[in-house]
């Protein structure tokens, strides 16, 4: 099994569409053996389902994501969760566990539109946010 999740500095990106990195994890036997971090070299939105089932991801974690990824994803056969926020690698063994929190309905509707999340713009930094309307 291998395990994907927005990475940005240790921990989930929020914003799946503009995700510039995966953390991968490779699993045998329920446990991680191989981390790995790459670069999604400027793919963004569905292209990121493409670079997901080529790098034989089987589950993402990520923040908000848009219901077009969403679908994409799903049609790739990569089960998605979402609405996760904090550090990637528990984030994982919390997945390992069966212990993760996420959100099943987890979306990000506002792409192409500018609102306030906690005194910034998420469509400006393209950080998405942890508010309810972005997870």
């Amino acid at each position: 099994m291998r395990i994907a999740v927005t990475f940005d500095n240790g921990e989930i990106f929020q914003h799946f569409g503009h995700t510039a990195q995966f953390k991968f994890y490779d699993v045998e036997n329920g446990k991680i053996v191989k981390e790995q971090v790459a670069d999604t070299s400027g793919q963004g939105h569905g292209a990121l389902a493409g670079f997901l089932a080529e790098a034989h991801a089987d589950v993402v974690i990520c923040g908000g994501i848009g219901m077009g990824a969403k679908m994409a994803l799903d049609n790739a056969g990569i089960r998605v969760f979402g609405g996760v926020v904090g550090s990637a690698d528990q984030a994982a063994a919390d997945y390992l566990a069966d212990n993760l929190s996420y959100t099943p309905d987890a979306a990000c509707s506002h792409h192409g539109q500018e609102h306030a999340c906690g005194g910034h713009s998420c469509y400006e930094d393209k950080q998405g946010c942890a508010g309810s309307h972005c997870l």
